[in-house]
């Protein structure tokens, strides 16, 4: 190979963890069948959304994705890896080229995309389905354990919007879905790692809400799940290289041409570059209210900068002050509909938690507030946020049935000697769902409920795809009107 030739990245033989390519070498002798599942053992949430798999299914292991030339990049750079040539063992790939045409001889099975699990409970499960390629199930873990990310990001704007929720039963006009779906954008795409994260992250946020600035989500739910629009929406808005641009003098300008510029709809506009409670007081409440009022829309000020419950409170202050406010029918205060604020410096999970709950103390409505998140909702996550683990747990051996576990001993930070909570669960297993919720159970017990698990793909193929509408819907917290709201005018 040219080595000014770049190396492909979607070469599937390449995509696992180095050591992964020793153990067709280490397993031991006999071994024919090789069975896994994914769970999450635990972390900062108590369920776990399941999102993602499709994806990977589709770009990674659909079709034909062992092919010659992918076997001679490999062959020539593994031994690279290792600084031997008895460790890669091209031969297995050769055989999956020639018995297969090319095709994953594996089963996957897995609980529908958009369910919420209990931790500690199995949500897929891997198994080689030809005896010569059992090295094959746990060699396909470090791809298919990245499904974590879009579950965990799923899991996170979940909890998110049940937090929400409660806050508009509590004090806001009505509690609809449409009311709720554009409080949490998502202004994560610069903050991650990858445009792969972006799709993935973006993709698993809008399961639950619809604003969003990362365009990679939806064009991922088109591609991947079939999705039948875009499924993130977002507003023209400034930044502070259009609001700094003329200067401190020139800021009133900037703001009288964004209004100008979009006399109708919704408008946000960064009010921080110099003097948030400034803009809000004289200019917004002053010299532009006018303008506001007679708008066929919203304008939506966002400050940028300071304590965000101590900032949010006193600009609060002043635009009831200069705008006025109703009392709604649950005696919190909301501002005209011409005006709104947005909160997106320092959001995550807890500074949401405190904003709103500062709020409430306050008399102000949840639907004066709205929120936008960026690393915290799409990167301040790890695979560790909710404990993913993919382990063996049965295999065939010499054609004998062994059921596989680990349950290792180890010590707390009192030296004292304990069970590990990495104990992980034996046989070939099933997910049922019973009145008690969701329970992982031996593939043969309970016959009477039917397992939750369904073959996604087997050899090559895919067995059951979901629309992107679909998986919204089964992830969807249906939230209901809580009240109608006679106005009051202060």
């Amino acid at each position: 190979m040219n080595n000014n030739q770049p190396v492909s990245q979607e070469n599937l033989i390449l995509l696992a963890d180095a050591y992964k390519y020793s153990h067709h070498k280490l397993y031991a002798p006999g071994t024919q069948v090789i069975y896994s599942y994914l769970e999450s053992r635990g972390g900062q949430f108590d369920q776990t959304l399941f999102f993602g798999l499709q994806y990977y299914l589709k770009h990674y292991l659909e079709g034909q994705v062992i092919i010659r030339e992918k076997i001679e990049e490999a062959k020539e750079l593994m031994p690279q890896v290792f600084g031997r040539d008895d460790v890669f063992d091209a031969a297995g790939f050769e055989y999956i080229l020639e018995k297969h045409q090319g095709r994953l001889p594996v089963r996957i099975k897995a609980v529908r995309e958009g369910t919420s699990v209990p931790v500690n409970n199995v949500l897929m499960t891997i198994e080689n389905t030809d005896p010569a390629c059992f090295w094959l199930t746990n060699f396909l873990e470090t791809l298919l354990m990245q499904v974590w990310y879009p579950c965990t990001v799923a899991t996170l704007s979940g909890e998110i919007k049940q937090m929400i929720k409660t806050y508009f039963e509590e004090t806001a006009s009505s509690c609809t879905p449409q009311d709720i779906e554009f409080v949490l954008n998502d202004f994560g795409f610069r903050g991650v790692s990858s445009v792969e994260s972006a799709g993935l992250g973006a993709a698993a946020h809008l399961l639950h809400f619809r604003g969003s600035d990362t365009i990679a989500g939806s064009l991922l739910a088109k591609k991947y799940y079939g999705a039948e629009r875009m499924a993130g929406l977002s507003v023209p808005a400034t930044e502070h290289s259009i609001c700094t641009l003329l200067g401190e003098p020139g800021e009133l300008d900037v703001f009288r041409h964004v209004l100008q510029t979009f006399p109708t709809g919704i408008v946000a506009c960064v009010s921080d570059s110099y003097n948030i409670f400034r803009a809000c007081k004289d200019y917004w409440g002053g010299e532009l209210k006018d303008l506001i009022m007679q708008r066929q829309g919203t304008l939506v000020i966002r400050p940028d900068s300071g304590d965000p419950v101590c900032t949010l409170l006193t600009i609060f202050d002043i635009l009831f002050e200069r705008f006025g406010y109703t009392l709604n029918q649950k005696g919190y205060k909301v501002l005209p509909s011409q005006i709104r604020v947005l909160q997106g410096d320092g959001i995550n999970i807890d500074s949401i938690r405190e904003i709103y709950a500062a709020l409430k103390n306050h008399g102000i409505s949840a639907e004066n507030l709205l929120l936008g998140m960026g690393g915290a909702l799409l990167q301040k996550v790890d695979r560790d946020t909710q404990k993913f683990a993919i382990k063996c747990s049965h295999a065939l051996v010499q054609d004998q049935e062994v059921d596989v576990y680990k349950n290792p001993l180890e010590l707390d930070s009192a030296c004292n000697l304990k069970q590990s909570f990495k104990k992980s669960k034996k046989g070939r297993l099933k997910l049922i769902l019973t009145a008690e919720g969701h329970q992982t159970v031996q593939e043969d017990d309970l016959p009477e409920y039917t397992d939750q698990l369904v073959t996604v793909f087997d050899n090559g193929l895919i067995k059951q795809a979901y629309t992107y509408e679909s998986i919204r819907e089964q992830a969807a917290n249906i939230c209901k009107a809580s009240c109608k709201t006679t106005p009051v005018l202060v």
